[in-house]
């Protein structure tokens, strides 16, 4: 379901949820699927059975992800977000009520001068999505 030849793949660094989070996207977006995940093994630097290194599709779109095995201060921040071309009614409202849960509503969702309906939110591992229903 990926793009194989896709050149540019936006690569989230989780702190232990990685799992969670592609199962929590891939049963929002539609065309979804996780497509690889390699897990540390016992006595590696990460924790036993997290994630390496994961590969998921959402609508098409490749992305990767992996658990930090290092403790770090920062997280997923606003100032980048995952900009989501939704194509009816119904999956821009479907898609933000789900990320809301649990989540931060930036921009709820309302009409804008390019769009039908626009809405940011960052859900509730930190990650900001910008979803967009285009005027026809």
């Amino acid at each position: 379901m990926g793009n194989a030849n896709q050149k540019v793949t936006p690569f989230l660094m989780f702190s232990g949820t990685s799992e969670e989070a592609m199962n929590y996207y891939t049963s929002i977006f539609d065309d979804s699927e996780i497509i690889h995940i390699l897990r540390y093994g016992a006595n590696e630097v990460g924790e036993e059975g997290s994630v390496l290194h994961a590969t998921f599709s959402l609508k098409g779109q490749n992305f990767m992800c992996i658990d930090s095995s290092v403790k770090h201060e920062f997280t997923f921040t606003p100032s980048i977000s995952l900009f989501v071309t939704c194509d009816t009614e119904d999956e821009i409202y479907r898609t933000f009520e789900a990320l809301s849960q649990d989540g931060i509503v930036l921009m709820p969702l309302a009409p804008s001068p390019v769009s039908e309906k626009f809405g940011w939110v960052q859900d509730k591992y930190g990650v900001s999505w910008q979803l967009n229903l285009a005027k026809i």
